[in-house]
């Protein structure tokens, strides 16, 4: 109503006049200015506000900008309004009211619009709080009493506050110098009762607390630091402040030192050094103030004294580059605040875990003992989640910088193990295994072996106790770093430190892998221990593994050999080769091991082992198998040459080999592959041919085995010869036609050794020996038509060998009673040349001695012989008597008489040959040469034997009178002819003859004077 009477232009004029001072015309309207402003302002705030209140009552936040920019130039306005009122000339207490009731409207209203951390919204509550602050300034009287002063000046602080807060420094600074003015007014002001004390005092420390605050935020540390010794300095007003005021101050003196806190650590150079220290001393101050609050269950003391103290030591941290005393302070703070969060209920917090972490590195800096620092880490572990990794990331990469202290990295471990399965065990056991894994590479590191294996030792005996298993993929990765760390130990050549870490692999933690990985584990132990020689512990270690793995095998020979004991070494071998996971390489390196340490036997055993893994079924593989042969033939010989060798045992060996070679090559021939292979077949022939010519000088009783090497190189020179693609050397067939006779006369020999010894001959082994007889003569004759043979001395041996086989057949005949075969036999030796003659008197002397040989067949027998001896004049006399006394005993047993005249014809032989024979020289005795080209026959032997002549003289004479008693008497007549030829070559033999032919001519006379019919035989003259 009072702004009525003013027209339009006048209220521009009179704005712009109050905007602008040097409006053009505003001098001369000066008087009227002083009267009419205070109504004209107080018109324009009613408009101002008038348009607002809708904004503020719908959204202030839609439109931001402008509601601002209103609410500040109502705030310039009620600042006129308080410049000019009281130059007006009217009541204005009125108006006052109203502004006053408007002021406090907009003031309560900011209360609602307060958002933390919301800009926009901090922005209106600090445009409110400034309007609503100028309009209740407006409404002021001019002496307000002390409880308005008291009001105004902390309304005016805390408008200023808000004015900082959002950086509008020259409205905050307006405001502090308008509250600077009602300090001074509240100074002078009297309290007569004493009853405002403590609100004066509250009001007071709040104007210096934001006069503080916006120097700093302005850098002006200077007045920031008076600020500060204000409220400071004077105690009594500090005593009675209420709780809720300290807290406030204390905040803000906080914040302040955060505030500088930030800038040193976002700038460390020399010149921000000294930022650290200020902060101390602002956060210093906080922890002074909220100390000597009584009411500590004020809601947010115990956050804010948190906040002070984490604050102060990282203030403390920081300051101590320039004073190294501020270590212990920064420890000592963060101890106090520990304890409290320690009994918070949010204790869990991440924000506490930053100071938990603080203190390790307070710790670190001024290099503490490990005991502080182990309860740091038990604290933080304690308070950690394991569900998170990054906890567990910061945990292990701390550990790591501490490594010189190794009882306490082993320990933090072992309590992080401990509170992961005691304490969250669901969710620890993801990470369990990343602890275990660092534990043991630090373990690895230290260089006490002894106290290493205690503490790796006692952490998995957390893990067991708790009956953990560890999965598969972690126990792989922990084996594979134990692995490591025992290699690493293996190559610098400590034996037993690198076993012990081997071993730890074995330990039940590490159980749900296979079996397998374990015995990995003790493998390597045992040999860590074979390196140390310490075999016992080696072996002991192995009788934990699987024995069906082929690696384990090999150590144990590995163990074996390294002792000596080829039996053992043996053993392990064979199990080796039978494993499912053998590999033949392993062999390989076990032959090389035998070599090395001069074992024979146990290469002779893994040379056959891995004889038995080569495929001869490919064609690479078969030359490789003979290579392996021929390798074992050589050592086998080695072997059975050494003094004391079990020859019984090694022979069958020895020949299974060869046979096993002449196999392979007989399966290459037909494959049309035996020329690749020549050289190895040529080593192959020799080798048998000379260790049998060698076994018949050197081996005793071994006549079999001889037989079989001379069989198998008989074998292997058809194969050879067969295999050249050029002529074969004729020694090759020299040595063809000696390896098969040697063999068919080894195996007669050993005939021969059971008839010696009494012993039956097996029937299958007299047939072989038949059938290689006939084999044998066979090739000998093939070689000998096929010209073969060059030498004259080479043919000759031959032709003795078919000879020589031909007796020998006799005698395999003889030894199985077959006698029509033997006929067939001497039938084919008096078939034979003349070169024969020793053949003749072998046979007769085998078919002689036998004395189950029946009548008819050594009739027969010596009766060819005898014939083919006479037809080629080659027999010896004393032989030739033998026979004939034989033969003629024969026939003359039977009786019948062809056959006495058989008998007859040869002593009539017989005789032949004693007069022919009986002027030799007795003192010869050298046997029968052949002398002149008529290849007569001169005898060089004794003469006929006495004896045999006595037995003719005898046996004509006995068969003369026999063949008289039945009437033969024309026969009887020849033979007492040839009994008194006879008696001329025997001694006395004159006197014989005299008595033979007297009894010839009495019984002569007797039979004819009985006789019907007489004859006069007229008795032989001497």
């Amino acid at each position: 109503m009072l702004m009525r009477d003013v027209s339009a232009q006048e209220k521009e004029r009179f704005q712009c006049s109050v905007c602008f001072p040097f409006y053009p015309g505003s001098v001369s309207w000066e008087h009227r200015l002083a009267r009419w402003v205070p109504d004209f302002l107080f018109a324009s705030h009613l408009d101002a506000l008038i348009s607002i209140k809708p904004k503020l009552a719908e959204d202030p936040l839609s439109a931001l900008t402008s509601l601002v920019n209103e609410l500040r130039n109502i705030a310039a306005l009620a600042e006129s309004f308080a410049l000019y009122r009281s130059r007006a000339n009217k009541d204005w207490y009125s108006l006052a009211d109203v502004l006053d009731r408007e002021g406090v409207h907009l003031w309560n209203l900011s209360g609602q619009l307060r958002r933390e951390g919301d800009d926009e919204a901090l922005t209106i509550f600090a445009a409110l709080r400034l309007t609503g602050f100028r309009l209740i300034e407006a409404g002021l009287v001019p002496k307000p009493p002390i409880e308005t002063l008291i009001h105004v000046l902390q309304l005016a602080s805390k408008a200023a506050a808000s004015l900082s807060e959002i950086s509008w420094n020259d409205e905050a600074a307006s405001v502090l110098t308008c509250a600077a003015k009602y300090e001074e007014d509240l100074k002078i002001t009297e309290d007569t009762q004493g009853s405002h004390q403590q609100d004066r005092a509250c009001a007071v420390v709040l104007y210096y607390a934001s006069r503080m605050e916006a120097a700093s935020s302005e850098g002006n540390d200077g007045v920031a630091d008076f600020m500060l010794q204000k409220i400071l300095g004077n105690e009594q007003q500090l005593s009675i402040l209420p709780s809720q005021d300290r807290f406030h101050l204390a905040s803000r003196l906080l914040e302040i030192g955060k505030s500088s806190l930030r800038a040193a650590q976002d700038d460390v150079s020399a010149l921000e050094l000294g930022r650290s220290s200020e902060s101390v001393k602002w956060l210093q101050s906080a922890f002074s103030v909220i100390e000597r609050s009584d009411d500590q269950e004020l809601a947010g003391t115990a956050d804010l004294k948190r906040s002070i103290l984490r604050s102060l030591a990282r203030a403390y941290f920081l300051a101590s580059a320039d004073n190294p005393d501020n270590l212990n302070r920064a420890e000592a703070s963060l101890n106090e605040l520990i304890v409290s969060l320690d009994t918070s209920f949010d204790r869990w917090s991440p924000e506490y875990q930053q100071v938990r972490w603080m203190r390790i590195a307070i710790l670190k800096r001024r290099k503490a003992a490990e005991s502080p620092l182990l309860e740091a880490f038990r604290s933080i572990i304690d308070h950690m989640s394991y569900s998170s990794e990054e906890n567990i990331t910061d945990i292990l990469q701390e550990l790591r910088t501490l490594s010189h202290y190794h009882d306490l990295v082993t320990a933090v471990h072992q309590h992080a193990l401990r509170t992961g399965l005691d304490v969250e065990r669901n969710s620890a056991l993801i990470h369990i295994d990343r602890i275990l894994l660092s534990l043991l590479f630090h373990c690895s590191r230290d260089q006490t072996h002894f106290r290493a294996m205690q503490d790796v030792d006692a952490t998995l005996t957390i893990l067991s106790d708790a009956d953990f298993v560890l999965p598969k993929v972690p126990v792989m990765a922990c084996l594979t770093l134990l692995w490591q760390f025992g290699d690493r130990q293996y190559s610098a050549k400590r034996w037993l430190q690198a076993a012990d870490w081997f071993l730890v692999g074995t330990h039940r933690v590490f159980n749900s892998v296979p079996h397998t990985s374990r015995t990995k584990c003790d493998r390597k132990a045992a040999l860590c221990y074979i390196q140390q020689q310490d075999y016992a512990k080696a072996s002991a270690v192995l009788q934990r593994c699987l024995h069906d793995e082929a690696a384990t095998h090999y150590v144990m020979l590995l163990t074996a050999v390294r002792q000596g004991l080829e039996d053992e070494a043996i053993k392990a071998a064979r199990g080796m080769a039978k494993c499912s996971d053998f590999d033949r390489n392993m062999l390989f390196l076990a032959t090389q091991l035998a070599h090395e340490s001069d074992m024979k036997t146990l290469l002779l055993s893994i040379l056959e082992e891995l004889l038995q893994v080569v495929d001869t079924r490919t064609d690479h593989f078969q030359a490789e198998a003979l290579t392996l042969i021929r390798c074992i033939i050589r050592l086998m010989i080695k072997l059975i040459g050494e003094p004391g060798a079990n020859r019984t045992a090694l022979f069958p060996t020895l020949l299974k080999h060869f046979h096993a070679a002449v196999s392979l090559i007989d399966n290459m021939r037909a494959q049309g592959r035996a020329t690749t292979v020549a050289k190895d077949i040529s080593w192959l022939w020799r080798t048998a041919y000379n260790c049998a010519v060698q076994g018949c000088s050197v081996w005793e009783n071994a006549e079999k085995e001889v037989a079989e090497l001379f069989d198998v190189a008989r074998m292997l020179l058809q194969e050879y010869s067969d295999a050249l693609v050029t002529d074969v050397e004729p020694d090759t067939f020299v040595h063809l036609i000696n390896a098969f006779f040697a063999s068919v006369a080894g195996r007669l020999f050993a005939i021969r050794g059971h008839l010696h010894s009494g012993a039956s001959v097996p029937n299958d082994e007299a047939e072989l020996v038949a059938e290689r007889i006939k084999s044998c003569k066979i090739c000998i004759q093939r070689v000998i038509d096929n010209e073969k043979l060059t030498k004259s001395e080479d043919m000759q041996r031959a032709h003795s060998f078919i000879h020589i086989l031909r007796v020998f057949e006799t005698e395999v005949l003889c030894a199985k009673k077959e006698w029509k075969a033997l006929l067939h036999t001497i039938e084919d030796a008096t078939e034979s040349d003349a070169s024969a003659v020793n053949t003749f008197e072998a046979i007769a002397d085998l078919v002689w001695n036998e004395k189950d040989c029946p009548v008819e067949v050594l009739f027969a027998a010596l009766e060819a012989i005898l014939h083919a001896s006479l037809d080629r004049m080659s027999f010896s006399v004393q032989k030739f008597s033998r026979w004939l006394r034989a033969i003629c005993t024969i026939l003359l047993s039977r009786n019948v008489l062809a056959d006495r005249a058989k008998a007859l014809g040869y002593v009539e032989q017989a005789v032949a040959v004693v007069e022919e024979h009986s002027t030799a020289s007795d003192e010869n005795d050298v046997g029968y040469l052949y002398a002149g080209r008529e290849n007569t026959l001169t005898l060089a032997s004794k003469i006929y034997p006495i004896d045999e002549r006595h037995w003719l003289l005898g046996t004509a004479y006995n068969t003369g009178i026999e063949c008289l008693h039945v009437s033969q008497v024309d026969e009887a007549k020849r033979w007492f002819e040839l009994s008194t030829v006879v008696c001329r070559y025997v001694p006395n033999g004159m006197s014989r003859a005299e008595k033979i032919s007297d009894a010839y001519t009495q019984l002569l006379a007797r039979y004819t004077s009985n006789a019907s019919t007489s004859k006069q035989v007229v008795p032989v003259t001497p």
